[in-house]
């Protein structure tokens, strides 16, 4: 199962069905605060996690219940897909639970419909505030809203795969890999040139995080509108479609997916592409020349930070337990239980001094470890640079305006302008 998952068009689904009147049918009591006794019986809802980890939350539930003898927690577990319906449902029905496992694009109409805890309004909510890391806390604030609006849980990142044979043969240094996008592209060049065309850096048209990476503004501060069709957006798509001209940019990567650009890394047409330990396996097994060469650094960074992808821990702002749903929630995504959880399965804690422990620090030999090692390094001071409000509608309308700069029918300034457009259209909508 694939812990780090995004819902499909959630922030729209939400948004259709969740008025603002929805903000005044709870049953709690939204004048309280969490600053009373912890009792009460609450229910906790996440999201595809049942079948694989069972025992786990249900020993966490346990503990809690025995840290807080006054409180019963109810857990119950909803399946990928329709999740986003679901959360709906129940937040127009009144019946939202107590404590959601959310995603920040899923927690964004839940905010703007008043249903989701500011947690830095709640004095017991915003005291845990520092135990996170600032890149993971910032996560579920709504461009536009003050607050923070969910207690950050898991994160997920990855590293950056390369060939070194293939960047010696090109005459590059194969143990300094390129690490910011004026490297790729100059590098990228290079590489595509000693190969008469045969060898591609990259296999991907750039996404809203590759713009977020590169430096770009990608909303205004107001967070009403879009904004990366600025001067430095201009440029970097203008960077990738001399890629693309100069087959340094795969020719295949208008059509491009996560894995299909995988395979042209893994038959080695392609000498640079994102991944996981997951891929480090798959090379060892089916491409042992490629697993030979294989060099990972982080991600391709020009502002020093990595992107992350974050899960959340909502409390719902009518509840009637507020101090026992701020405590569960906390109680879930604090240190001791994000550990716990990262030695299950392939994920991240985001409490501050997680990752500083040997887990993620020392290397033991095994693939497992390769990879491990660096995401946890990189995520220190990584950013979750998706805009919380870029629905996947809106991806699909950057990903169509770019490749139409990249073949030449609209120039990096008009494809980027009528992105944003259309981007501006589609969050007006919402």
């Amino acid at each position: 199962m694939r812990i780090s998952r995004r819902a499909v068009a959630v922030a729209a689904v939400l948004a259709t069905v969740l008025p603002l009147s929805a903000c005044s049918g709870g049953s709690g009591d939204d004048s309280s605060d969490a600053s009373g006794p912890v009792k009460g019986k609450i229910t906790f809802q996440t999201w595809n996690l049942q079948a694989n980890f069972k025992d786990y939350f249900n020993g966490v539930i346990k503990d809690f219940e025995k840290k807080y003898p006054d409180t019963e927690v109810k857990w119950v577990d909803r399946p990928a897909e329709g999740y986003a319906d679901k959360l709906s449902a129940d937040a127009a029905g009144g019946t939202l639970p107590d404590v959601v496992n959310v995603s920040p694009d899923l927690v964004a109409p839940l905010a703007k419909a008043g249903l989701a805890l500011d947690l830095d309004k709640d004095e017991t909510a915003a005291s845990f505030r520092d135990e996170y890391l600032p890149g993971a806390w910032q996560s579920h604030q709504i461009p536009g809203m003050d607050g923070t609006y969910g207690f950050p849980w898991y994160l997920n990142t990855g590293p950056m795969f390369y060939n070194k044979r293939l960047f010696e043969e090109a005459g590059l240094d194969p143990e300094k890999p390129p690490t910011t996008y004026d490297e790729v592209f100059d590098q990228g060049l290079k590489l595509a040139k000693q190969s008469d065309g045969e060898i591609a850096t990259l296999a991907q048209v750039p996404t809203i995080e590759d713009f977020g990476r590169y430096g770009v503004q990608l909303m205004n501060k107001e967070g009403t509108g879009f904004a990366f069709n600025d001067a430095k957006g201009v440029e970097m798509l203008t960077r990738y479609k001399e890629l693309f001209d100069k087959k340094a940019l795969d020719p295949q990567a208008l059509t491009a997916t996560p894995e299909s650009s995988g395979t042209k890394f893994l038959t080695e047409s392609v000498a640079m592409n994102p991944g996981s330990a997951l891929d480090l396996e798959n090379f060892k097994t089916k491409a042992p020349t490629l697993y030979k060469n294989i060099g990972i650094t982080d991600q391709v960074t020009s502002t020093g930070k990595v992107n992350m992808y974050v899960m959340g821990v909502m409390v719902n702002e009518k509840t009637k337990q507020k101090p026992a749903a701020v405590a569960f929630a906390h109680f879930v995504t604090d240190a001791t239980r994000q550990m716990s959880f990262a030695k299950q399965v392939a994920i991240f804690p985001s409490t501050k001094g997680s990752l500083d422990d040997p887990y993620f620090t020392k290397e033991d030999g095994t693939d497992e470890t390769r990879v491990r090692v660096a995401a946890a390094k990189s995520l220190k001071t990584a950013v979750n640079y998706t805009p919380v409000l870029f629905s996947e509608q809106m991806k699909t309308e950057l990903r169509n305006q770019v490749a139409k700069a990249l073949q030449g029918k609209q120039s990096p300034q008009e494809a980027l302008d009528r992105a944003v457009e259309a981007c501006d259209t589609l969050l007006k909508q919402s």
